[in-house]
């Protein structure tokens, strides 16, 4: 009997070990419709289910790919900030999370900046990455909120904030809270240099982040199905003791009701962001940008519904702007009215 212990199991070992392994990444499954979801054929989406158009989370890096011309940006480095300011220790130590975060993600902070072109004209982004500690805001994305409104008022560009966040972080306890007036303040120094500020509301976008710079935006846009709030929905309903619409905290609801200025699919979101900014800077786009010359091409049998696409697209941020104009003289109407 040692031919078999001998000779076949070494055979059975070598066929074994000759199998290629299968990565365990191919699939994903949606969280809203539960249908698997190739990895290949969801990056081509940008991250968006093929069967029912739900919008998954997008990674920080894929996302400014596709905002700025030709997937390329300058990436600026972030504020130096204490660390653990406040020597902050629960289950874990704050320092210890904050390594392991960085080795998840790769990246220093739960926020990026980067500036570029969109359809030839200057932006800057400021986009948070929820997979470092909930995109929780602390002292370093506060710093980072002021130095990209910094570079946003010295290259005379437009400012888009692209937040995905679950609100202050907890660990810096009052340091954190006060990067909402901060972030305000970097807000005003756009403002006051008359240059567009554009929030992208991105699933989820609550807590002290939806109370403050999220919230100020000259226009609000949204991916669809992002939650939006400040509180979470059980909290809301054991405070006020009624049972919410099932939409509540949906970037549909919330256009519904007026706090959101519109609700675009990711693949609309670069041109519609394009026209926005050539419409309040009154400056023409450059057609010529972002696109290689085969990726025209392949696009000019496709130019009528490309036509209509950006007709309506146009129509829309025309109507966003004048439904903003019109309620500001609302307001200063009856500001005049109650000074008389």
């Amino acid at each position: 009997m040692n031919w078999l212990s001998n000779l076949i199991p070494p055979r059975i070992r070598s066929f074994v070990s000759e199998q290629k392994e299968v990565p365990d990444n191919l699939w994903q499954k949606c969280t809203s419709c539960e249908g698997m979801l190739f990895h290949r054929d969801l990056e081509k989406s940008h991250n968006v289910c093929y069967h029912c158009g739900h919008h998954l989370r997008f990674p920080v890096a894929d996302r400014l790919k596709m905002m700025f011309d030709g997937g390329e940006y300058t990436s600026h480095e972030l504020p130096e900030v204490a660390h653990d300011p406040l020597k902050f220790k629960d289950r874990k130590r704050y320092v210890d999370r904050i390594k392991e975060a960085q080795s998840k993600t790769g990246l220093n902070e739960a926020i990026t900046i980067a500036s570029g072109k969109m359809g030839g004209l200057n932006v800057v982004i400021a986009a948070f990455n929820f997979r470092y500690m909930g995109g929780s805001m602390g002292a370093a994305v506060g710093e980072a909120i002021v130095k990209a409104a910094e570079i946003a008022v010295r290259d005379n560009a437009t400012f888009i904030t692209i937040p995905a966040s679950g609100g202050a972080r907890m660990q810096e306890g009052m340091i954190s809270l006060m990067q909402m007036p901060r972030s305000i303040i970097a807000v005003e120094m756009v403002k006051n240099a008359k240059l567009p500020y554009i929030v992208i509301l991105t699933d989820p976008t609550t807590g002290g982040v939806s109370a403050s710079f999220a919230m100020l935006g000259d226009i609000h846009i949204a991916e669809p199905g992002t939650m939006i709030g400040f509180a979470g929905r059980r909290v809301i309903e054991e405070t006020v003791r009624e049972t919410l619409p099932e939409n509540f905290q949906t970037a549909e609801y919330l256009l519904e009701h007026g706090i959101v200025d519109m609700v675009v699919t990711r693949d609309e979101m670069k041109n519609t962001v394009v026209n926005l900014i050539s419409i309040l800077t009154q400056t023409p786009v450059n057609p010529d940008a972002g696109g290689s010359s085969k990726k025209t091409k392949k696009s000019s049998g496709k130019s009528k519904k490309s036509g209509k696409k950006a007709t309506s697209q146009v129509k829309a941020a025309q109507q966003a702007v004048r439904s903003i104009s019109q309620n500001c003289d609302d307001v200063t109407g009856q500001k005049k009215a109650a000074a008389n």
